[in-house]
């Protein structure tokens, strides 16, 4: 098996975040809010049902995208038929660190034997519900979620560990969109993370008539890893982090503070959380017991083929059919291995962009690259909107939590001591657990 990547091309894809070390170590080949209204949240729709364009109908260049699964997109995706929602659902304790329940599993009724959970875990009537729902209702279209993701859970799970997340919150990513990276909303959020366009900018993905990196397999999962980081900074617990994921981190904030409550369990009680937000945390849930007891529920377990490629460097516009022409690599695989390339070919203006090949073929494309004629766009209308700032609270936020001092928020974030107390009106070094501390990052 080769290695992820060069060291130039983690780098460039990853940020100064990520350790290369622990990167080259890996199997695959790899080379990466407050509210619905803003355009910052993901996953919980800014426009009526009905009213929202295609992205066919935005611009005209998309024809790639499919609309998501009826079992996932937000509006529909409440609960399976006939569910009722437990008011029971209780969460494990957590503690301060966001990797501190690596270690030890959470609350459930599994078998001692079973495996370990990472992540907050509990099997009540609702979670109960939605595993019946995934291994029996929707069992054909879930079982071609765990194919598809496994072509990409590894590289997936080396990006959560270099971010310090568990491992089982990847299966967040199968309650989105079954990680399609062709995946749209009618909300138009897009990719295997299902990002609205102002968190994807938000987070570093380009987004432009010619690219949209929300769809890159890597890249976005680097950003949702950055925004779920994030959440946990805010939240201090794994289900609310992952209840702001869904609805927005300003709704989850206001719904804590209006009921004095800390946890998920306790707000999910109220009405200021809405019902699919109140189901998004057990399905997550039960989507990781099932891809964690694959042999109990008698599922495929033969994974699809990994995520490797190699990069060319392509200096001028090349359309996919007419590389495929040339060298003889299938279409259909270039496609494959680069889904953010929203019209099936490498952006004009880009002096050196890095295209992705099927492994072994990268010196072929380099010996025939001159011969595949330039592409020339169709002409587009160019429409002039007016962009906003988008802000996140949660880039702006901390949530204490117990064990915190401000020395050790200092040194965590980078904000020395003396700025943190002017920024938040403090006079002295004593601070509260979960009182909001402003950062600014």
């Amino acid at each position: 098996m080769m290695t992820m990547c060069t060291k130039t091309m983690c780098t460039r894809l990853w940020g100064t975040q990520v350790t290369i070390a622990a990167i080259l170590s890996a199997a695959v080949l790899l080379s990466p809010f407050e509210s619905p209204a803003q355009d910052n949240s993901i996953g919980e729709p800014s426009n009526p049902v009905g009213e929202t364009k295609s992205p066919q109908e935005d611009d005209g260049i998309d024809s790639n995208l499919v609309p998501l699964e009826p079992e996932l997109e937000p509006e529909q995706t409440v609960s399976p038929p006939d569910l009722p929602l437990s008011d029971s659902m209780t969460e494990p304790p957590e503690q301060a660190s966001g990797n501190a329940s690596l270690d030890t599993p959470g609350t459930t009724d599994a078998d001692a034997q079973g495996p370990l959970y990472n992540i907050p875990v509990v099997i009540d009537q609702t979670v109960q519900s939605h595993i019946h729902f995934f291994n029996t209702s929707i069992r054909n279209r879930f079982e071609q979620w765990l194919l598809r993701f496994s072509r990409y859970r590894p590289l997936v799970e080396t990006i959560f560990a270099e971010f310090d997340l568990p491992s089982d919150l990847v299966n967040l990513s199968l309650v989105e969109s079954g990680f399609n990276p062709y995946a749209y909303s009618r909300a138009k959020a897009t990719g295997p993370w299902q990002f609205m366009k102002g968190t994807g900018q938000l987070y570093g993905l380009r987004i432009d008539q010619y690219v949209d990196e929300r769809r890159d397999p890597i890249k976005s999962t680097v950003a949702a890893a950055r925004y779920l980081r994030d959440l946990y900074d805010l939240f201090g617990a794994w289900p609310l982090a992952m209840a702001a994921y869904n609805a927005g981190e300003g709704k989850v904030l206001r719904a804590l503070q209006k009921t004095q409550a800390e946890s998920f369990s306790e707000i999910s009680k109220t009405k200021l959380i809405r019902l699919e937000t109140k189901q998004y945390i057990p399905r997550i849930m039960a989507a990781t017991i099932i891809a964690k007891n694959l042999d109990q529920y008698g599922f495929n377990q033969d994974p699809a083929p990994l995520h490797q490629f190699e990069e060319v460097v392509v200096t001028r516009p090349l359309h996919f059919r007419a590389i495929a022409n040339v060298t003889g690599i299938p279409y259909s695989e270039l496609r494959l291995l680069n889904p953010e390339l929203r019209r099936d070919a490498t952006p004009p203006g880009d002096t050196a962009y890095h295209l992705k090949v099927p492994v072994g073929t990268s010196s072929k494309v380099l010996e025939l690259i001159g011969r595949v004629p330039t592409h020339k766009f169709p002409t587009m209308r160019t429409q002039v909107r007016q962009t906003r700032q988008v802000k996140t609270d949660s880039a702006r936020w901390y949530r204490i939590r117990g064990g915190d001092t401000l020395e050790k928020i200092s040194r965590r974030f980078g904000i020395p001591i003396k700025t943190l107390k002017s920024r938040n009106n403090l006079s002295g070094p004593t601070i509260k657990a979960g009182e909001l501390l402003m950062i600014a990052r």
